[in-house]
Protein backbone atom coordinates (compact mmCIF):
# COMPACT_ATOMS: atom_id res chain seq x y z
CA UNK A 1 0.00 0.00 0.00
CA UNK A 2 1.58 3.52 -1.04
CA UNK A 3 1.38 5.92 1.42
CA UNK A 4 -1.53 8.39 0.34
CA UNK A 5 -3.51 5.59 -0.88
CA UNK A 6 -6.33 6.50 1.10
CA UNK A 7 -6.73 9.85 -0.02
CA UNK A 8 -8.20 11.55 -2.99
CA UNK A 9 -8.86 15.30 -3.90
CA UNK A 10 -11.32 16.10 -6.41
CA UNK A 11 -11.58 20.13 -7.47
CA UNK A 12 -14.37 21.50 -9.30
CA UNK A 13 -15.69 25.30 -10.36
CA UNK A 14 -19.21 25.51 -9.51
CA UNK A 15 -21.68 26.63 -12.79
CA UNK A 16 -24.67 27.87 -12.94
CA UNK A 17 -26.17 24.60 -14.09
CA UNK A 18 -25.65 23.56 -10.83
CA UNK A 19 -27.63 26.24 -9.13
CA UNK A 20 -30.92 27.72 -8.43
CA UNK A 21 -31.87 30.93 -9.66
CA UNK A 22 -30.77 32.41 -6.89
CA UNK A 23 -27.42 31.45 -7.48
CA UNK A 24 -26.98 28.35 -4.64
CA UNK A 25 -25.48 25.00 -5.65
CA UNK A 26 -27.59 22.35 -5.05
CA UNK A 27 -27.29 20.36 -2.02
CA UNK A 28 -27.61 17.00 -4.43
CA UNK A 29 -25.25 18.76 -6.84
CA UNK A 30 -22.47 18.59 -3.60
CA UNK A 31 -23.84 15.16 -2.59
CA UNK A 32 -23.30 13.27 -5.80
CA UNK A 33 -19.39 15.06 -5.87
CA UNK A 34 -19.18 14.01 -2.13
CA UNK A 35 -20.06 10.57 -3.37
CA UNK A 36 -17.38 10.24 -6.74
CA UNK A 37 -14.50 11.40 -4.24
CA UNK A 38 -15.82 8.81 -1.70
CA UNK A 39 -15.81 5.99 -4.76
CA UNK A 40 -12.46 7.10 -5.77
CA UNK A 41 -11.24 6.83 -2.68
CA UNK A 42 -12.52 3.79 -1.82
CA UNK A 43 -11.49 2.39 -5.53
CA UNK A 44 -7.96 3.53 -5.06
CA UNK A 45 -7.69 1.89 -1.87
CA UNK A 46 -8.87 -1.47 -2.34
CA UNK A 47 -7.88 -1.45 -5.88
CA UNK A 48 -11.38 -2.64 -6.22
CA UNK A 49 -14.69 -2.02 -7.89
CA UNK A 50 -16.65 -0.62 -5.04
CA UNK A 51 -20.53 0.62 -4.05
CA UNK A 52 -21.83 2.72 -1.70
CA UNK A 53 -23.19 1.23 1.02
CA UNK A 54 -24.05 4.02 3.72
CA UNK A 55 -23.82 7.57 3.67
CA UNK A 56 -24.08 9.64 7.25
CA UNK A 57 -25.50 12.60 7.65
CA UNK A 58 -24.84 15.37 5.50
CA UNK A 59 -25.12 18.91 7.16
CA UNK A 60 -24.13 22.37 5.51
CA UNK A 61 -22.21 24.57 7.44
CA UNK A 62 -22.46 27.22 5.10
CA UNK A 63 -24.45 27.50 1.48
CA UNK A 64 -21.89 26.98 -1.76
CA UNK A 65 -22.52 29.92 -4.47
CA UNK A 66 -21.56 29.68 -8.33
CA UNK A 67 -18.31 30.51 -9.20
CA UNK A 68 -16.87 28.86 -5.59
CA UNK A 69 -14.15 26.13 -6.21
CA UNK A 70 -15.20 23.73 -4.50
CA UNK A 71 -12.38 20.91 -2.72
CA UNK A 72 -14.45 17.30 -2.09
CA UNK A 73 -11.08 15.50 0.09
CA UNK A 74 -12.09 11.82 1.00
CA UNK A 75 -9.74 9.86 3.53
CA UNK A 76 -9.96 6.33 4.48
CA UNK A 77 -10.34 6.02 8.29
CA UNK A 78 -11.30 2.59 9.09
CA UNK A 79 -11.68 -0.73 7.45
CA UNK A 80 -13.70 -3.38 8.47
CA UNK A 81 -13.64 -7.08 6.39
CA UNK A 82 -15.08 -5.86 2.94
CA UNK A 83 -15.98 -2.30 4.01
CA UNK A 84 -14.48 1.23 4.09
CA UNK A 85 -15.16 3.97 6.52
CA UNK A 86 -14.40 7.43 3.86
CA UNK A 87 -14.76 10.95 5.37
CA UNK A 88 -15.42 13.24 3.00
CA UNK A 89 -14.57 17.44 3.79
CA UNK A 90 -16.24 20.01 1.92
CA UNK A 91 -13.81 23.47 1.61
CA UNK A 92 -15.44 25.89 -0.68
CA UNK A 93 -13.46 29.38 -1.99
CA UNK A 94 -14.02 32.29 -3.58
CA UNK A 95 -10.90 32.20 -5.90
CA UNK A 96 -11.59 36.08 -6.14
CA UNK A 97 -10.52 37.27 -2.26
CA UNK A 98 -7.67 35.63 -0.36
CA UNK A 99 -7.63 33.35 2.37
CA UNK A 100 -11.62 32.95 1.87
CA UNK A 101 -11.22 28.86 1.95
CA UNK A 102 -14.06 27.77 4.76
CA UNK A 103 -15.83 23.93 5.43
CA UNK A 104 -18.82 23.80 3.97
CA UNK A 105 -19.73 20.32 5.33
CA UNK A 106 -18.07 16.86 5.67
CA UNK A 107 -19.29 13.18 6.19
CA UNK A 108 -18.57 9.90 6.66
CA UNK A 109 -19.61 6.85 3.48
CA UNK A 110 -19.50 3.49 4.04
CA UNK A 111 -17.96 1.97 0.73
CA UNK A 112 -17.95 -2.36 0.01
CA UNK A 113 -15.30 -3.36 -1.92
CA UNK A 114 -17.20 -6.24 -4.66
CA UNK A 115 -15.62 -8.68 -7.05
CA UNK A 116 -16.33 -8.88 -10.56
CA UNK A 117 -19.41 -11.02 -9.68
CA UNK A 118 -20.81 -8.06 -7.08
CA UNK A 119 -20.17 -10.04 -4.16
CA UNK A 120 -17.95 -8.30 -0.86
CA UNK A 121 -14.33 -8.96 -1.21
CA UNK A 122 -11.93 -8.17 1.37
CA UNK A 123 -9.64 -4.77 1.68
CA UNK A 124 -6.45 -3.58 3.61
CA UNK A 125 -6.81 -2.90 6.85
CA UNK A 126 -6.09 0.28 8.03
CA UNK A 127 -4.01 1.06 10.82
CA UNK A 128 -4.29 5.07 12.09
CA UNK A 129 -0.61 6.27 12.06
CA UNK A 130 -1.85 10.60 13.32
CA UNK A 131 -3.09 11.67 16.75
CA UNK A 132 -6.08 12.73 14.41
CA UNK A 133 -6.42 9.32 12.24
CA UNK A 134 -7.14 7.47 16.10
CA UNK A 135 -9.67 10.05 16.83
CA UNK A 136 -11.46 9.31 13.34
CA UNK A 137 -10.80 5.48 13.70
CA UNK A 138 -12.31 5.46 17.25
CA UNK A 139 -15.30 8.33 16.45
CA UNK A 140 -16.39 5.70 13.47
CA UNK A 141 -15.76 2.20 15.51
CA UNK A 142 -18.43 3.85 18.20
CA UNK A 143 -20.76 4.64 15.60
CA UNK A 144 -20.53 1.22 14.17
CA UNK A 145 -21.02 -0.34 17.07
CA UNK A 146 -24.29 1.61 17.96
CA UNK A 147 -25.45 0.54 14.59
CA UNK A 148 -24.93 -3.01 14.77
CA UNK A 149 -26.74 -2.76 18.35
CA UNK A 150 -29.65 -1.14 16.66
CA UNK A 151 -29.76 -3.11 13.78
CA UNK A 152 -30.04 -6.79 15.92
CA UNK A 153 -32.68 -4.67 18.20
CA UNK A 154 -35.12 -4.02 15.02
CA UNK A 155 -34.76 -7.41 13.82
CA UNK A 156 -35.72 -8.62 17.16
CA UNK A 157 -38.58 -6.61 17.45
CA UNK A 158 -39.99 -8.13 13.88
Amino acid sequence: MEQNDNIITLTMITEPHHANIYGNVHGGEIMRFMDTTAGVTARKYSKHSCVTARVDEMQFLKPLRIGSLVTCTGTVVYTGNTSMEIRVTVDAEDIRVSNSKSRALESFFTYVAIDENGRPIPVPPFTPQTEREKQLYEHVKTRREFDRMHRKKASEQK
